[in-house]
């Protein structure tokens, strides 16, 4: 992330073949859409998963933690290697560890190699950085504008649409059955890259910082980790701090790495941009409301009526309360593109982000009728979709095309721990509103965790708005 800005008509997009260009665009969503649905199949099957193996609750709830984990270090390794001139060899070879991490999941094979299947397939939460790199380097500027925009959007509400699929081929043939739905689509994924993805532009290379990204995976595998272990903050909170101040000393370690570096796997001091550190310090604080509200919203639709309150749905059937998150969020995602031309994208990060406070403050006054869940749930899904459309405008603004892919795959890393926390946080604050002997929080919890989310919204609401009066200041001297 070094060099001017790109802006303008300067700068003419590498050609590609007709026939490669008639396949790229649906190719670059299709490709995003799958590596985010399927690295979500973990939320939906973890009881499913811990019935099957006879493994506990905590131990099922790696199937997701270790997708999140494995795409958190892949992202920022691949979006470097997607800087060079092997981009294309890089997304069919990471797509090809993804399909044979879906084959492990499938296979008859000890729960140790489900966790390493998931891993596998985490790796592709990479690759959505490198469709953003493909799609500025081979499409026109104001094209190429709109499809990163709904790249960013489909990376989010893929998780929608592999949500209710995966719990309803799980209710009808088990748990392989729902993970054959991630080998099916996965190897069409690898398909569809093999035949429109084109090579990256002459000139470039890229090397990777194989000391930046072991520390950079010991750092992040503390963060999830502590992310994931509720029980631990609660009963053992004296190791749970200790081992979030070791986290906090390794990521300021890769940070003095990567300073130091001639080839950095970020470039940090890029990522101090006023610009881009503001985008990534609301990606962050907007993550972890933003999965706070999913959390939220299907553990409440699941709650069996015995407790005082929810619907006692099946898996299946809350994951349909997620279809107007994901209908709403593209919805939102095609209009943002179109809104650009009017309202500067900081702006559009701010609306979006009252948006979603929106969408919280509906879950916290009425969710009594399911409705008014789907209401919740479709408000959230418009709030991300336009906040998620918004966001590459931001960092890109700054940010020449050679380092598209290494730019955004930060803030994906950045959005990654956000969504973590927000899920940790939600657990915690239910964890701490159930009563002595009740399998359930009170009602009440949900409220507050609802508040918690309208005050992480207000933080990202103002953070965006000083990025746009920074913008209009450089514009307007």
């Amino acid at each position: 992330m070094t060099g001017q800005p790109v802006g303008g008509g300067a700068v003419k997009p590498f050609p590609v073949a007709r026939s490669e260009a008639r396949l790229l665009v649906p190719a670059l969503m299709f490709i995003a859409l799958v590596v985010a649905a399927v690295a979500s199949l973990g939320t939906p099957l973890i009881t499913s998963v811990a019935t099957s193996f006879h493994v506990s609750l905590g131990s099922a709830q790696w199937t997701l933690t270790v997708a999140l984990l494995s795409g958190a270090v892949a992202t920022p390794v691949l979006g470097r290697l997607g800087a060079g001139r092997h981009r294309r060899a890089t997304i069919l070879a990471t797509l090809a560890v993804v399909v044979a991490g879906s084959a492990l999941t499938v296979l008859p094979l000890p729960f140790a190699w489900l966790l390493a299947g998931r891993a596998a397939q985490g790796v592709g939460l990479g690759l959505t950085a490198l469709m953003m790199g493909v799609a500025r380097d081979h499409l026109p500027e104001e094209r190429s504008a709109a499809v990163i925009a709904l790249i960013s959007v489909v990376s989010i509400i893929g998780a929608g649409v592999g949500y209710p699929l995966a719990a309803l081929l799980a209710e009808l043939g088990g748990v392989r059955a729902a993970y054959g739905l991630g080998l099916v689509v996965t190897a069409a994924a690898l398909l569809t890259a093999w035949r429109s993805m084109p090579e990256a532009p002459e000139g470039r290379s890229a090397h990777v910082d194989v000391a930046g990204a072991v520390v950079l995976a010991a750092a992040l595998l503390l963060v999830l980790f502590l992310a994931g272990e509720r029980n631990l903050w609660s009963r053992h909170l004296a190791v749970a701090a200790g081992l979030a101040v070791v986290a906090v000393v390794l990521l300021c370690v890769w940070a003095v790495i990567e300073l130091r570096s001639t080839t950095p796997l970020v470039d940090v001091r890029a990522v101090r941009h006023p610009a881009v550190a503001g985008a990534n310090l609301a990606m962050f604080v907007g993550g972890i409301g933003m999965y706070l509200l999913l959390t939220l919203t299907t553990r409440y639709a699941q709650t069996p009526h015995g407790a005082g309150y929810g619907f006692g749905l099946t898996t299946f059937v809350a994951g349909l309360v997620l279809i107007p998150f994901s209908v709403l969020g593209f919805v939102a995602g095609k209009l943002t593109p179109r809104v650009r031309t009017r309202i500067a994208d900081p702006l559009l990060l701010a609306g979006s982000a009252v948006v979603v406070g929106g969408g919280f403050a509906l879950f916290a006054a009425a969710r009594s009728d399911l409705a008014e869940l789907f209401a919740a749930m479709g408000v959230l899904g418009f709030g991300v979709g336009g906040f998620s459309a918004a966001m590459p405008g931001v960092i890109l603004a700054v940010t020449p095309k050679s380092e598209t892919s290494s730019a955004m795959s930060f803030n994906y890393v950045v959005r990654s721990v956000g969504y973590s926390l927000g899920s940790a946080i939600g657990g915690l604050i239910l964890a701490a509103g159930t009563g002595p002997g009740h399998l359930f929080p009170d009602d009440s919890a949900y409220t507050t965790a609802a508040l918690v989310g309208i005050g992480a919204m207000a933080i990202t609401t103002l953070t965006s708005l000083a990025l746009a009066r920074r913008r209009s200041s450089e514009t307007n001297p």
